[in-house]
């Protein structure tokens, strides 16, 4: 029976645990410095405390992914990464103190204390784990591994399967494609030759067989059924699943395994948490534009005839085709304007439209003497207010509140391939490159990076980070536009 590597939550499953058992022992410890009593889990008050301890603990982990490549970090490194998740799990606790107004029933010693030995602690008792996990590591049954290879590849194969420390086989042979006086590669000997390769592993202490070479290669193909005959495992190494920037996973499809590449994945639970806080930011932001469109609609009658509600066609997730809503900032024949005004268009590729004073927001007038004037128009789209209605698109499933900008179709038509990438999600809004000072980035290709370092690291602790920074950016108008 193959034992196959863990994967996912199960993965870091002892690290999670151990976190958890810290910061209880870490408020127990604080609690008795300053109570002098062993009560914490009778007193009604601070056993609900421990409760939101751990509930915060364990959310950050989900939602921060702070586990991650947890066992491969340097000291240094695993000291910001876990003061990092210390501040956000007090964070989640004051922020919950705030909204709930309970903070008053607490001491500010013993959550002060609690923080401070549970970085001290934790810390600690991750450092030990890994030396015991490395100690562990050192001493467990090692399977015995064949390696099938061509000759060509056979050094630049065998350096990077023997460099890998957390390696849990011993490379006891290699087999060459090809007919060869070669008798070693790396230092592990030439073991068989493919005629006879079979007949090896059939004799020999063999525990799986990891191949890099054509599929389409007869022999290969002779050689994985007799393995699967033999109910020996196989690796077979897919050429293109290595290449840096994806992810990679197996699925079925009709039926079949495939080898499965993107540039990022959500899990099921992930997607149907984000889904989950866009409905409920969905109604929240719905009624808040209604009652945006109530105080400022008027207004933009007044000064420019028309619809409150504009509604434009742009493209969403992966090309699909949406209608999205914005409150009315521009006047009605702002389209046809445009064309006139492409030579003042600060993104000099065109790929997206940015103008420094754009006469076609309702308001903005040139006076005689070279005065600029702005009006609604520009106050709305300054504090960002016109872009409320688009939570009815979020309502919809067609939008999600963090995301990429949705192009317009005639930018859409200008995208090269790396610049499709950002379409891999349902566009946001708002997103990396919003927070990141939008009014000052003019080159498009700063904003595809922005967009796709966004997806290819994106979890649902990125898109909090991202939500807090726009709060930001709607107070201080930093970057709006």
């Amino acid at each position: 029976m193959y034992k196959r590597n863990a994967q996912g939550w199960s993965k870091h499953l002892d690290f999670m645990i151990l976190d958890i058992i810290v910061l209880q022992l870490s408020y127990v410890f604080a609690y008795l410095v300053r109570m002098q009593k062993w009560d914490v889990y009778t007193n009604h008050e601070y056993r609900n405390l421990g409760i939101l301890l751990f509930i915060a603990d364990v959310l950050i982990i989900v939602l921060n992914n702070s586990l991650h490549d947890v066992i491969k970090r340097s000291v240094l490194r695993e000291v910001f990464e876990h003061v990092k998740h210390s501040v956000l799990v007090l964070a989640v606790v004051l922020i919950y103190f705030f909204s709930s107004q309970l903070g008053d029933l607490y001491s500010r010693i013993v959550l002060g204390l609690t923080f401070v030995f549970y970085v001290l602690l934790g810390f600690s008792a991750r450092i030990v784990w890994k030396a015991v996990l490395k100690n562990l590591n050192l001493r467990r049954t090692r399977n015995n591994m064949l390696v099938v290879v061509s000759e060509a590849e056979a050094e630049t194969i065998l350096s990077r399967l023997l460099s890998d420390r957390q390696a849990g086989y011993t490379i006891v042979g290699v087999v060459l494609l090809e007919t060869t006086n070669q008798k070693s590669v790396c230092g592990v000997p030439v073991v068989a030759e493919m005629r006879n390769a079979a007949q090896y592993i059939a004799k020999e202490w063999i525990d799986s067989v990891y191949i890099d070479a054509p599929i389409n290669d007869k022999k290969i193909i002779k050689l994985m059924d007799a393995c699967a005959v033999m109910a020996v495992p196989t690796h077979y190494h897919v050429p293109y699943m290595s290449r840096q920037g994806i992810k990679r996973f197996s699925e079925k499809i009709g039926g079949t395994t495939v080898l499965t590449t993107a540039i990022n994945y959500a899990t099921p639970v992930q997607l149907i948490i984000k889904r989950a806080f866009d409905i409920f930011a969905g109604l929240i932001g719905s009624l808040v534009a209604l009652l945006i469109m109530a105080i400022v609609g008027p207004i933009i009658k007044k000064q420019s005839p028309g619809p409150i509600l504009f509604k434009q066609e742009r493209i969403g997730k992966n090309g699909k085709h949406i209608q999205i809503y914005k409150i009315r900032s521009m006047r009605m024949d702002a389209e046809e304007l445009k064309k006139d005004l492409e030579k003042e268009n600060r993104v000099k590729d065109g790929m997206m439209f940015k103008m420094d004073f754009d006469p076609r927001i309702i308001g903005n007038k040139i006076l005689p003497d070279g005065t600029k004037k702005t009006g609604i128009g520009e106050f709305i789209r300054k504090t960002s207010l016109d872009e409320f209605p688009q939570f009815f698109n979020v309502l919809m499933g067609e939008m999600s509140t963090v995301g990429t900008r949705p192009p317009t179709i005639d930018e859409f038509e200008k995208y090269h391939f790396h610049h499709r990438a950002r379409m891999a999600v349902k566009p946001g809004i708002t997103g990396m490159w919003q927070v990141s000072g939008r009014s000052n980035i003019t080159d498009f290709e700063e904003v595809v990076r922005l967009d796709t370092e966004y997806i290819a690291n994106w979890s649902l602790g990125m898109d909090l980070k991202i939500l807090f920074k726009t709060v930001g950016v709607l107070f201080t108008h930093k970057g709006a536009m």
